[in-house]
């Protein structure tokens, strides 16, 4: 049983729990994480792995056999991620060019979905430009957006003033320059999420659906452990940092798959219940086993 998670306090629980519930767990250190989505969701090459949100609704859109298990892995705050060199602002969005790693990327989605509810963005009057393809095999761009000559680098077009706009996280360069688009991004953010009662998450746990039939009881185990982890170090506040069970992440799914769709991320409505019951009928639970 191989499990890729990016966090070394919850590869270790799972991996532990895995073990006294009578598998043979190893873990696959893959860096960044998000480099083991195609591999897992395409082939299956792994039992569990960590992935982003929109990459579990894209999988599941276009029948691959994952499975979603409710730990949030990475949750966090999204406006500040818009950004910009120039004297520009979100309300200069519309007839700009916007460079986004790939269109699929799940902090893509989330911001661009706060232009269009909370700043009334036509995302379609935007120049985008995408840098990557899709982990999932067979999904591709929307024709309202242009891929960037191969080769290029989302931070290097940004730096150099080729594109107006960036949206990054973890791949926005350090530079003097740069201003988040959003003014006050993370009251912003934070009052966005009060409002919606939950973090706009960024990773999960999906499960492949041939482990889960082979090994039910490690994949609960595993389960129980990161729970147990993500509760003893969640903070008060008033949403949750790191959402664990089905309830829980309820919120955060629906929303994105919502934007996922209006952007042409998927080509087919995701209900959450659809990822529930999938779960829970792989693994002989009732939702309640998982939280919901």
């Amino acid at each position: 049983m191989q499990l890729v998670l990016g966090r070394d306090d919850l590869a270790a629980a799972a991996l532990a729990a895995a073990r006294e519930a009578g598998a043979e767990p190893e873990r696959v250190d893959i860096s960044p994480v998000h480099k083991a989505s195609r591999g897992f969701v395409n082939a299956s090459d792994v039992d569990l792995c960590e992935l982003a949100i929109v990459t579990v609704l894209q999988a599941v859109a276009h029948g691959r056999p994952v499975l979603l298990l409710p730990v949030t892995t990475l949750g966090r705050h999204q406006h500040q991620t818009l950004v910009t060199l120039g004297n520009l602002s979100v309300a200069d969005v519309e007839g700009h060019s916007v460079g986004v790693r790939a269109w699929s990327q799940t902090t893509g989605v989330w911001m661009r979905g706060f232009l269009t509810e909370q700043y009334g963005v036509d995302l379609r009057k935007v120049d985008w430009r995408t840098y990557e393809g899709h982990h999932v095999d067979g999904a591709e761009d929307p024709s309202w957006v242009r891929r960037a000559p191969e080769g290029s680098k989302l931070p290097a077009d940004f730096l150099a003033g080729r594109i107006d706009f960036g949206i990054m996280g973890n791949e926005l360069p350090s530079d003097d320059r740069t201003r988040t688009a959003v003014d006050n991004p993370h009251e912003v953010a934070e009052q966005w999420s009060k409002d919606q009662g939950f973090i706009p998450v960024n990773h999960v746990v999906g499960v492949s659906a041939a482990a889960a039939a082979e090994h039910p009881a490690a994949v609960l185990a595993a389960y129980d452990a990161m729970r147990s982890v993500l509760t003893a170090k969640e903070h008060d506040g008033p949403v949750a940092l790191h959402p664990v069970g089905f309830e829980a992440l309820r919120g955060a799914f629906t929303k994105a798959a919502a934007y996922a769709l209006d952007q042409d991320v998927i080509p087919r409505a995701v209900d959450y219940d659809e990822l529930v019951e999938r779960t829970c009928a792989a693994l002989g639970v009732p939702p309640a086993r998982l939280g919901g």
